[in-house]
């Protein structure tokens, strides 16, 4: 069919249809069926799409239908959305949910223990931080996505947490309740929601808390996983299976909270069918965590170490705690009751190759302030409201407790010494032995200070201890008590409230050695004894060994430290003698009686006596063995030894000295002729004093010492009175006759035969001297009378039992018949007068021979022709 020419219309009428050209409709216009008669099943389904598309291709000018574009505009997005979500959106939005969510917990309870396990409030702060997402990419998308969802609700879930380089073991699940959550950028969701929290394996769990006590976890992975049902509005998004992992650096592990012991008590258990010792405890600990809970009581077995750390531990108690009420991130009180039934045997028994038991070193790191540590293991619980799988779960964890040690400081309170008793060391002793030392033996009273904790009753059966003893901070040696000693004790209530309970311990001590270190310091403590005047106070340090009684049996509580000062008394001050000797005190000077020649050779002369000595003070010693020199100006003369004394409080009759007189053997001519002048003086009736030192063989296995205290001081010793008649009336005034004991009494002068005899009294009570001749010469007021030389030997006895002195044979005598007093000899004829003499007696006892100068005045002399 030809084409109609250009502007020629087209007929719509026309039987044959044109060819389509661009502009030409889809579907065909039902315009031209109009006239005719419509099909039924057009009239009934009018096409919406050929409407539509009809509507879209009408000309310029014609008005379009905006909705149908909007709806179509929308489908296309939606599709694309659909496209979006399902295929490219899931990973980018899990991404983006996993970086920015952040979920703050606020608190978390526990609402009850149940028989499986535990019921747990969880509340909390759920936001979505997109600046936490680091790829730009993924948080457009994720904020995208989460806008358009706006929320999400998940049903309930089961979620479950394991570890996996520990075999995937689990270690709980719960049971976690549907909550919703605003999921648009920024908007916070207060959550607040109960959980059922079941425990996993408990062997496992076990497992990992060993490792963790020990120190020994390290870098810890925990896996989380949960399958959860999520919907956003009334899109069921179906079950998702959701897993995340966290890595815990080792230092950011939770570690053992941090405690303070507020009180500890120890007190005795004494009821119907249990005994023993109770330990009452009360901890604080910090809670660093917004947890809140009631925890119920546990019981727990209380063990400490053994010998080594190889042997397993030994179980000292049992405890339990109460039920406690834990508030979110405040301090908890703990109460902790331990009970001890009975000491294991394995705890008191002496480790191998050791002198000390486990409880030994327990006790003794504690009292010295060393930290123990004991190991709290769990047990079953005495209370039926614990559920049994908490029993079951920490019945094999062992904790480590730091327990801090106290230092009991000075224990002692009082230290005193009663009956106090010193030996010096016996020159027969083996060396190093105790009795090559000085010893003590006292009884000893110590008031012992008890920590305000210890409850209970104990009864002290012996001790022993080794000392150091102090002198102005210098060590003067150690006390060695190491031998157990027996002792009693008694406990002594507080006087007041600043003070605590005390214990009174008595023993009784037999001759502990004194070790001496520094002999120089036990000089200064004999210097200070005897010539200090006021008490010397000595500082004794010492760790003590103490057997002791309690409910739990017999103890023994080794290295107690005790620090406590006895006094010593002191003679009264006196002051020093020139030649740097001090006098003994008045009252307490020796008196000299029975004087006897015990043997004698050319030079020396042994002489025994007995003494009486008084002691002043409330001490008494034992002297096997001390040797003094005897000195005369500076020159050493003699010696004496006393051996074997006993010197008791107040008067010690007879006690006896050996003195040897040998001036010549120990000092030479010059040292003889003091002595010489010594007896002369003596048996002149004059004071006489002789100084007494130690040297350095006084003292047996002390040679030091003694050396040393001779050097610095000398005791001043008068020399007793000659126990002769005395002459005179000494209570007269006015009778100027020499009232001192004389060796030559009286004389009685025979003018004619130019004789004279004398009464002599020996000094000697019980050994005859011979004299072996005399040079004298008589003097009345200054002027010779006449002169004795004579070498008749004659015997001088001792005094008989009547008192009676002996009389000498007739000695010549040579007048000065020139001089005023021979002339006043004359005019005394038939009476008496008084001469003065001046003689060298020449004296023999037994080997010994000597002259002596004797000095006599007032001697009454008999005149007859």
């Amino acid at each position: 069919m030809a084409a109609a020419a250009p502007g020629e219309p087209v007929s719509r009428d026309a039987d044959h249809e044109q060819p389509p050209t661009e502009t030409s409709p889809l579907l065909p216009s039902n315009n031209r069926d109009r006239s005719s008669s419509p099909s039924p099943l057009s009239s009934q389904r009018p096409s919406s799409a050929h409407d539509l598309l009809q509507a879209l291709h009408r000309k310029p000018g014609s008005k379009r239908r905006w909705p149908s574009i909007l709806a179509l505009v929308s489908l296309c997005l939606l599709v694309i959305l659909i496209i979006v979500l399902a295929f490219i959106a899931p990973s980018s939005v899990e991404q983006y949910a996993q970086q920015a969510a952040i979920f703050t917990p606020t608190s978390l309870s526990i609402a009850s223990f149940t028989a499986q396990g535990v019921q747990a409030r969880v509340q909390g702060d759920f936001v979505l931080d997109s600046t936490r997402v680091s790829k730009k990419a993924i948080r457009d998308i994720g904020r995208f996505c989460t806008w358009i969802a706006r929320k999400a609700e998940t049903g309930q879930s089961k979620v479950e947490v394991s570890l996996p380089e520990f075999g995937n073991v689990v270690i709980g699940t719960a049971v976690v309740p549907g909550f919703e959550v605003d999921l648009r950028d920024g908007q916070t969701t207060h959550v607040d929601f109960t959980a059922d929290l079941l425990p996993g394996d408990a062997d496992g769990i076990r497992q990992i808390a060993t490792k963790w006590v020990d120190g020994q976890l390290g870098d810890l992975r925990v896996l989380g996983k949960a399958s959860v049902p999520i919907k956003s509005g009334i899109i069921n998004l179906g079950r998702q299976a959701l897993r995340h992992e966290l890595l815990l650096a080792d230092d950011k592990i939770p570690s053992i909270p941090a405690y303070d012991i507020r009180k500890l008590n120890f007190r005795e258990i004494d009821s119907p069918g249990s005994s023993g010792m109770a330990a009452e405890v009360s901890l604080l600990v910090e809670n660093e965590y917004p947890i809140d809970f009631t925890l119920p009581s546990f019981g727990f077995n209380i063990l400490v170490d053994n010998c080594n750390g190889a042997d397993p531990y030994i179980k000292l108690a049992d405890a339990t705690t109460q039920s406690v009420h834990v508030l979110p991130k405040e301090q908890i009180e703990v109460n902790v009751t331990g009970l001890v039934h009975q000491l294991p045997d394995v705890l008191t028994q002496y480790c191998p190759g050791s002198h000390k038991s486990p409880l030994d070193i327990l006790l003794g790191n504690y009292i010295h302030g060393k930290d123990n540590t004991i190991y709290v293991r769990g047990a079953a619980s005495p209370s039926k409201d614990t559920p049994d799988w908490i029993s079951n779960l920490i019945s094999d964890i062992t904790i480590p407790v730091p327990v801090p040690g106290r230092a009991l400081g000075r224990l002692v309170k009082n230290f005193t010494l009663a009956d106090t008793h010193f030996s010096l060391p016996d020159p027969f002793a083996e060396p190093g032995s105790p009795g090559a030392s000085p010893r003590i033996s006292a009884n000893v009273i110590a008031l012992v200070a008890l920590p305000n904790e210890m409850n209970f009753s104990m009864d002290v059966s012996r001790v022993r201890a080794d000392a150091d003893v102090f002198y102005k901070k210098r060590k003067l040696g150690r006390l060695d008590l190491h031998k157990w000693q027996p002792a009693k004790s008694t406990r002594v209530e507080p006087t007041s409230p600043k003070d605590g309970p005390a214990l009174k311990v008595e023993s009784k001590v037999t001759d502990a050695p004194l070790k001496i270190t520094d002999d120089d310091v036990l000089t200064d403590v004999i210097e200070a004894m005897l010539f200090g005047g006021k008490p010397v106070v000595l500082h004794v340090k010492a760790e003590i060994d103490v057997e002791v009684k309690t409910t739990l049996g017999e103890l023994t509580v080794r290295g107690l430290p005790a620090e406590g000062e006895v006094e010593v008394n002191a003679l009264p001050r006196q002051p020093k003698h020139p030649d740097g000797a001090l006098p003994l005190p008045p009252g307490i000077q020796p008196q000299i009686r029975d004087l006897r020649i015990l043997s004698t050779t050319p030079s020396s002369l042994a002489i025994g006596a007995t003494v009486n000595i008084t002691n002043p003070t409330p001490y008494t010693a034992t002297i096997p063995y001390l040797d003094l020199h005897i000195l005369a100006n500076n020159s050493l003369i003699g010696h004496a030894t006393l051996k074997d004394v006993q010197v008791g409080e107040g008067v010690n009759p007879n006690l006896t000295v050996v003195a040897t007189y040998c001036p010549l053997d120990l000092g030479g001519e010059k040292a003889r002729l003091k002595g010489r002048a010594l007896i002369g003086h003596y048996i002149s009736g004059g004071n006489v004093s002789v100084t007494a030192r130690l040297h350095q063989n006084s003292i047996p296995f002390l040679p030091h010492t003694g050396y040393v205290l001779g050097k610095r001081f000398a005791i001043n010793v008068p020399a007793p009175r000659l126990r002769m008649p005395r002459r005179g009336n000494p209570d007269n005034p006015d009778d100027d006759e020499d009232s001192n004991p004389h060796f030559i009494q009286n004389a009685l002068l025979h003018l004619l035969s130019s004789t004279a005899t004398f009464t002599l009294f020996s000094p000697l009570p019980a050994t005859t001297i011979t004299i072996t001749s005399v040079n004298a010469t008589a003097f009345y007021h200054s002027s010779i009378v006449g002169k004795i030389l004579s070498d008749i030997p004659f015997s001088v006895p001792p005094i008989d039992e009547d008192g009676n002195g002996v009389e000498t044979p007739k000695l010549p005598v040579d007048w000065n018949p020139t001089s005023v007093g021979y002339d006043a000899v004359k005019r005394a004829l038939g009476g008496t007068l008084k001469l003065d003499t001046k003689a060298t007696v020449g004296v023999k006892v037994d080997l010994w021979e000597e002259s002596i100068d004797f000095h006599g005045k007032g001697i009454g002399a008999g005149v007859r022709l």
